[in-house]
């Protein structure tokens, strides 16, 4: 709630959320205010509300300044599940040149939609699972892929069937719609205001077109087990500008399924 300050902050600067390692942490000060994270500018909208957000792998303090006003955040870190995934194809593991070369424009293509920021908050109103269903991967897990170490998985995996209805966990802009990526098969990407955008990977179906906006809930696709993937599954990713965040720290507890 308003009015939580963390670290002894003033009532001039109000922070909302927790300072964990994969969190989003909404603020508050006064409308026009100079805000910066660890140097960086933060942008504040006209009622003086802006969002900052921790990477998995955040140091344990970030500085805060706010209109000259230095604070000093302690981040608390979290401690990462192991999980080995087998079967992966040997094209995937070992990309052809050619695969490289596509790989590297994807890349490309998927930071430039991930770089959309301005002042809308169509985060406000909170988050709703995109799909129902058992948890089969959870962000910062240290992933071996066919025995091979790599680098962590950063979203929450929901594993449900092919065709499954992918919906949008809150409104937004959608800045990328992808049928086949490389690693991450059909993907779309929404932006919901502030630098904050969730991704949706591995999808059979890609259903809305770059520029479209979406509520929540409405259809964005369906899931499938396109790209890095051995079975149907949603893979659901959230950034922060560039820190990549944790959507169960906005979601929260997967419902109960009937």
């Amino acid at each position: 709630m308003w009015g939580m300050c963390a670290t002894e902050l003033c009532a001039a600067l109000e922070l909302d959320g927790d300072l964990v390692q994969g969190a989003v942490v909404t603020g508050r000060t006064a409308p026009g205010a100079t805000v910066l994270l660890n140097g960086e500018l933060i942008p504040v909208d006209e009622e003086g509300r802006f969002l900052i957000g921790f990477d998995r792998d955040a140091s344990a303090t970030a500085e805060l300044r706010a209109d000259g006003e230095r604070y000093v955040l302690d981040v608390q870190s979290r401690n990462y599940a192991i999980q080995r995934v087998e079967g992966i194809p040997r094209k995937i593991m070992n990309p052809s040149k050619d695969d490289l070369e596509r790989i590297r424009r994807e890349s490309a293509k998927v930071a430039a939609a991930r770089r959309r920021y301005d002042l809308r908050r169509d985060f406000d109103n909170g988050f709703k699972w995109p799909v129902l269903g058992p948890i089969s991967g959870v962000y910062g897990s240290q992933r071996f892929y066919n025995g091979e170490p790599s680098r962590p998985h950063y979203g929450v995996d929901v594993a449900v069937a092919s065709g499954t209805p992918v919906a949008a966990p809150a409104p937004g802009i959608v800045t990328l719609s992808e049928a086949d990526l490389f690693y991450s098969g059909g993907t779309v990407i929404i932006d919901h205001g502030h630098g904050l955008s969730s991704s949706f990977l591995h999808m059979s179906r890609v259903i809305v077109a770059a520029g479209e906006f979406v509520a929540a809930g409405d259809i964005i696709g369906e899931v499938g087990a396109t790209g890095r993937a051995t079975g149907p599954h949603l893979d659901w990713r959230m950034n922060w500008r560039g820190a990549r965040v944790d959507p169960q720290r906005l979601v929260g507890d997967m419902p109960v399924v009937q």
